[in-house]
């Protein structure tokens, strides 16, 4: 038998609504995505949206521990001063375009790694390297890297226009120009825009080799790029959803769970919740768990989600409200309150995995595990030794 799993408990909490996050799985996930690429390549996890709301420093740490990684990356200043006040020493890249000025200068304060997306940006990030590191402290330069658009159309500046950017980069002698780098856009679900993304951004780097301006280190792939695309995986790889255990083949990192905390049997045809909109089609026993949207469990599955009440699935009935769910536990007569209640994760050998709760919300899984909001505690599971 093997041995029970370590809770690593935050601050006491009373409400029986909690999420729990599997470090060994992340680290078991990391260590098989780093067996699928060349040792060349490096990997740059990344922990923006408070690790995809497992918990940016709680997995960031597990993460480095499991010596996988080369470096992190956030979406904000906010996010990676985050990481350094948690003692994290590794590189750590804003993945984001930075405004105003004075945020430059927080992170350079911090030794973060920031993006230039535009000539107007890297001529900003130019100016605070050079308050920073000017002739009377020298001693580092700014770890700065060049985003390209090749189709997303969100933030990058497009080539060849990108090669000015690159110069001025180039230029700054307080500016280490380090990384180069583009978004695919549908690596999971379009092949051919892909391909032809991973084409510019080639050729863009062909070009910056050309003019002796290629920085070490070219990225683009996230966890779909990197494992579908070999040929985009460059000299490093972003991945998300692989690490977290959201691709296929990966090990699911985070569950979420409640309690049962009231039960009532219900005669036919008795409404149920805000509206009275769904009312019981025979008679009923109902239980209601104390979490709503106000936690991130999204209001659009109202009707159409499942709970696990031991190791069975049971609908969601009348609309999730701010604080509380019902379900009908009709085909699990023996529950009781103090049950279990699953909403991601397994139970027995049931499963529902945050896709299949963010396709009943009409979403994707980013979306509801990323909407987990802070007053649900994060209980972090490790083996014990």
């Amino acid at each position: 038998m093997s041995a029970r799993p370590r809770l690593i408990f935050p601050a006491r909490f009373h409400r029986p609504t909690w999420a729990e996050v599997d470090l060994d799985a992340l680290q078991s996930n990391l260590r098989r995505l780093r067996r699928l690429l060349p040792k060349r390549v490096s990997i740059l996890f990344v922990v923006k949206a408070d690790g995809y709301g497992h918990g940016a420093v709680r997995v960031s740490k597990a993460a480095l521990e499991s010596g996988t990684i080369d470096g992190l990356g956030v979406s904000s200043v906010e996010e990676g001063i985050l990481l350094r006040d948690a003692g994290l020493r590794r590189p750590v890249l804003i993945l984001g375009s930075l405004y105003p000025f004075e945020s430059t200068l927080a992170a350079v304060r911090y030794n973060l790694s920031v993006t230039a997306a535009s000539f107007d940006g890297a001529r900003l990030i130019a100016q605070a390297a050079r308050r920073a590191y000017g002739p009377a402290r020298r001693f580092r330069r700014l770890r700065c890297h060049l985003k390209l658009d090749t189709g997303m159309g969100r933030i990058g500046v497009s080539w060849p226009a990108g090669l000015k950017v690159a110069e001025r980069l180039a230029a700054a002698k307080d500016v280490d120009f380090a990384g180069v780098y583009t978004h695919f856009s549908s690596a999971d679900s379009d092949s051919e825009s892909t391909a032809e993304q991973a084409r510019r951004f080639r050729e863009a780097l062909r070009e910056l080799e050309g003019a002796g301006l290629r920085p070490r280190l070219a990225h683009a792939a996230n966890s779909a790029g990197a494992l579908l695309y070999p040929e985009a995986r460059f000299d490093g790889v972003r991945p998300g959803l692989a690490a977290y255990g959201l691709w296929p083949g990966f090990k699911p990192a985070l569950s979420l769970k409640t309690r049962i905390v009231f039960l009532k049997n219900m005669k036919a045809g008795m409404p149920i919740s805000y509206g009275g909109r769904y009312k019981t089609r025979a008679a009923s026993k109902i239980a209601t768990l104390p979490i709503g949207y106000a936690d991130g469990l999204p209001r659009a599955v109202s009707g159409k989600g499942q709970v696990l009440v031991r190791g069975r699935r049971c609908p969601i009935v009348g609309a999730v409200t701010m604080d509380m769910t019902m379900i009908d536990v009709s085909s699990v007569p023996e529950a009781c309150v103090g049950d279990e209640a699953v909403l991601i994760g397994s139970q027995g050998s049931e499963q529902i995995q945050a896709g299949e709760l963010a396709a009943w919300a009409g979403t994707i899984s980013y979306e509801v595990l990323t909407g987990l909001k802070s007053r649900v505690p994060r209980v972090y599971l490790r083996e014990k030794k």
